[in-house]
């Protein structure tokens, strides 16, 4: 992660940024502030997840309902996913995003400034081919977010979902809070964190 230190009101900001690792927005480069509630999604985990995905990401509706600074879901328009809909609840964290995709002059996304839980419960949405699950660690989202995203009819037979988590995935999770049968495609660990793709059937 590349740093860089902004001068104001007395005090240190610190700025991070990611790159794009592929696709048309090839080594653009995004940031974002410094907040101890962000954990954006290393470079490394991207390109292990984009090579999961490599040849079915295109023109796929993805919805990343816990958005953060929207590394996934640029990296996804960046190889030519279809319609991102990103939601972030944090209004500071939503505003630097809101700037970021501004960049990119693409209709390819919806941005939305509520929590995600209450929003995707009262709207009637179609089902996502993808749904990237990075929500924070140690506040039970990912049972929550499956079930409802499931109950929502926000998946189908068709889609899959990708999970980072501070803990493994395992069927009984998964089986407990999604309608359709589940199978576990790839898992991972680096340091703490858990990458988990899954498929539905």
């Amino acid at each position: 992660m590349i740093l860089s230190c902004i001068q104001t009101d007395w005090k240190t900001i610190k700025t991070n940024t990611f790159r794009i690792i592929s696709g048309s927005l090839k080594g653009r480069k995004f940031s974002f502030k410094d907040s101890d509630r962000l954990r954006p999604t290393s470079g490394k985990a991207r390109e292990t997840l984009f090579n999961w995905l490599q040849f079915e990401i295109h023109n796929k509706t993805i919805l990343d309902p816990f958005a953060g600074t929207g590394a996934l879901g640029i990296e996804a328009i960046s190889r030519g996913s279809g319609k991102v809909c990103f939601i972030e609840k944090d209004f500071n964290t939503h505003k630097i995003l809101d700037s970021n995709l501004k960049l990119l002059e693409s209709d390819r996304y919806d941005l939305i400034n509520q929590d995600s839980l209450k929003y995707l419960e009262k709207e009637q949405l179609q089902p996502f081919d993808f749904v990237f699950l990075d929500p924070p660690f140690n506040q039970e989202l990912i049972p929550l977010t499956l079930s409802l995203i499931s109950k929502q009819n926000l998946v189908d037979s068709k889609s899959k979902i990708y999970v980072e988590s501070e803990f493994e995935i395992d069927l009984e999770l998964l089986n407990s809070n999604i309608k359709y049968n589940c199978t576990i495609e790839k898992q991972k660990k680096s340091g703490n964190v858990y990458y988990c793709l899954i498929s539905l059937v």
